[in-house]
């Protein structure tokens, strides 16, 4: 196994500049001069973006900016000892060690399990204290090495005796258990546990935690947590196995609180073991989200919620837009008043007088009619979802069934998730009798959450949504010309302003929705819509893919390489394909995508393109009628337009490269 440090990796008194970005563009440079990184910039691009998701400055002057990178081709440690320090967002002040952790895609365990160790080895006094004081790049790797080739696991991570274990005669201590967990699973995760242990410790607190980190993970055993009176979740990923501690007062922090602030953190968790009303972790419950739900606003809950309720919902429509598209390819656009009679009165033994195909084709049709009527329904089960975990699930796609029976569509799925999702979440809070909390989750709260929310949409709300819904398929229906044009710039600008994030979702959505209600011969408008968000989707993709064949130079080596798996992602529809320029290059890469994908957009409304499948890009054609062609002209109009427009914004308007500071700073 390599070396994770060497000499030629460590600077020590080094300036690097004054921010947080200009420090990992260096010491990724550093990185990819010693051979183990192939891209200096795809590599501080990545370092940059974990950055942004969380500060990686911690209590004691330290910084463990981090990643996992495509670019980096073996696990590497680079540190450097900064005159000046820089602010990495700790609370106590700015940092003079730095710890640059850059990991491969796929690093084997053994280098993890090194990685950790380093990391817990930061909150300990003596360590940091030994790194000030070194002279010399070889005392650094020395000590590295000594911390991360000891052989025991620190006793952070071991399960804590049970507090049943306690004398009699003396006062029964406090226990608490907890669960660490960051999104990279390398260094945050580690040291939120030792950071944790060590100040219950002090405190005299029984604590067992379990790490749920990149480098592997030992479940608590079952008797710690049935001892434990209260748990702490310091992570920002969801807690695997969540179940295990259902029942027990919870505190849901950032896994960074847990570095920061471990006393207030035990000190909270021992005051809801006291509390009788203090928040509980639910029966049932499979997983957490990202976010500590209690401390979130409104806004940040309904993005979540929206979001989740489209990610479950998108299998549903793809598969079923699909096979209703396949249903028309076999059995004509007539199988729309056929299908039920082919397949009540024929078999594969007994076909129709129609034939083997228009039968195959009834069957396919069918199957994606069904497939694509649980679109509002699980929308709605899953925003609920969102909020009240399983519980809410059987409320949520209930109100939306009430939806979809009331013409209330895919606005009425929204408000009947929302409606199910918050009263679940609301009955799940009720502090009632032990013998109860059973009952909750499977019985109590499905049944309650049912009648609230499919009551509230009979009663009141079904109606005058469906209301809404009609006079919004009416004006679609009626759309043309400069209308239908506008709409088709909005619908492209949104697909490409975020490249698969919230608002491209929306557009999305939007689009899908539709879907159910359209009609080759009454009401065409929907499947407009879907053709201009699918083209405008394409056209970011296939447009950096075209200018990194074109002006290759204007491009990393890694960016490169995307732009060639660019190709095939944006012929399928898949905007993602696109994130990694726009990562490394926002400012110019999504301003040019989104004039492509909005002219795009304009074009297919225009033309009058429509496509009966919500997914698959140029391989559905069949499913586009006779305006395939309009549909591809469009969509290369765009990615052309978008390819041009990058290409002169990265020649003429030009940035500081990545990684392009003097080679003096990087020197040893």
């Amino acid at each position: 196994m390599s070396e994770l440090i060497t000499e030629e990796l460590v600077l020590l008194d080094a300036d690097l500049g004054s921010s947080t970005t200009e420090v990992i563009d260096q010491l990724a440079l550093l990185v990819a001069n010693q051979g183990r990184a192939t891209d200096a910039a795809s590599l501080a691009a990545d370092g940059k973006a974990r950055e942004a998701k969380t500060a990686t400055g911690v209590p004691g002057g330290i910084a463990i900016p981090h990643c996992r990178s495509a670019a980096v081709t073996e696990p590497t440690l680079a540190m450097a000892r900064l005159n000046p320090k820089v602010n990495f967002g700790a609370k106590d002040g700015e940092a003079d060690l730095v710890f640059f952790i850059a990991a491969p895609d796929g690093a084997d365990q053994a280098h993890l399990k090194l990685l950790s160790k380093l990391a817990r080895a930061l909150v300990k006094k003596s360590f940091t204290a030994s790194l000030r004081e070194a002279t010399s790049p070889a005392e650094i790797v020395e000590l590295v090495r000594a911390v991360t080739s000891d052989a025991p696991a620190p006793a952070a991570a071991a399960p804590a005796a049970p507090a049943a274990a306690v004398a009699s005669d003396a006062p029964k201590k406090k226990s608490i258990v907890a669960v660490t967990a960051c999104p990279t699973g390398i260094a945050h995760t580690y040291m939120a546990a030792d950071s944790l242990a060590q100040t219950a410790e002090e405190m005299g607190v029984d604590f067992a935690v379990e790490t749920q980190g990149s480098s592997g993970s030992t479940p608590l055993d079952p008797a710690v947590i049935a001892a434990a009176d209260a748990v702490i979740f310091a992570v920002d990923v969801d807690v695997r196995d969540r179940s295990r501690f259902a029942g027990k007062p919870v505190i849901q922090v950032p896994v960074k609180r847990g570095i920061d602030e471990p006393e207030k953190l035990i000190n909270d968790a021992i005051a809801a073991s006291e509390d009788p009303s203090a928040r509980r972790v639910p029966a049932g419950a499979a997983t957490s989200t990202e976010e500590n739900k209690d401390n979130e606003s409104f806004g940040a809950g309904l993005k979540r919620a929206l979001l989740t309720g489209v990610s479950y919902m998108i299998p549903f429509v793809a598969g079923g837009g699909l096979l209703i598209a396949l249903g028309f390819l076999f059995g004509g656009y007539d199988i729309t008043g056929v299908a039920d009679k082919y397949l009540t009165e024929n078999t594969l033994f007994n076909l129709p007088d129609a034939g083997f195909m228009s039968y195959i084709g009834a069957v396919a049709f069918k199957i994606g009619s069904l497939s694509m009527g649980f679109l509002v329904p699980a929308l709605a089960g899953y925003i609920a979802y969102a909020y009240a975990d399983r519980p809410g699930i059987a409320p949520g796609f209930t109100a939306g069934a009430v939806a979809g029976f009331m013409g209330a569509g895919f606005i009425g799925g929204i408000v009947g998730g929302l409606i199910a999702g918050l009263a679940c979440r609301w009955i799940g809070s009720w502090n009632v009798p032990r013998w109860m909390r059973g009952l909750m989750p499977v019985v109590i709260t499905p049944l309650l959450g049912s009648i609230i929310a499919s009551g509230l949409m009979f009663l009141f709300l079904g109606g005058p949504i469906a209301k809404l819904t009609e006079a919004l398929n009416s004006w679609l229906s009626g759309m043309s010309g400069t209308a239908a044009a506008v709409l088709g710039l909005i619908l492209g600008l949104m697909m490409a302003v975020d490249l698969g994030g919230p608002v491209n979702k929306v557009a999305y959505s939007f689009a899908v929705a539709g879907l159910g209600t359209a009609s080759l011969a009454d009401n065409p408008a929907p499947m407009m819509i879907m053709a201009a968000v699918m083209a405008a989707g394409m056209v970011p993709p296939l447009a950096l893919a075209l200018a990194t064949t074109v002006q290759p130079k204007l491009f990393s080596e890694g960016e490169r390489e995307n732009g060639k798996a660019a190709w095939l992602l944006g012929a399928a529809f898949i905007s993602e394909g696109a994130i990694p320029f726009a990562a490394t290059d926002p400012l110019r890469v999504i301003p040019a995508s989104m004039v492509g994908a909005g002219v795009t957009g304009s074009l297919i409304m225009t033309f009058n393109v429509i496509s009966q499948a919500p997914h698959g890009g140029i391989f559905v054609f069949f499913a586009m009628n006779n305006t395939w062609p309009l549909f591809l002209l469009a969509t290369l109009i765009g990615a052309v337009i978008s390819a041009v427009l990058v290409i002169v914004l990265k020649k003429y308007v030009r940035k500081a490269p990545v990684g392009a500071a003097e080679p003096a700073k990087v020197a040893a």
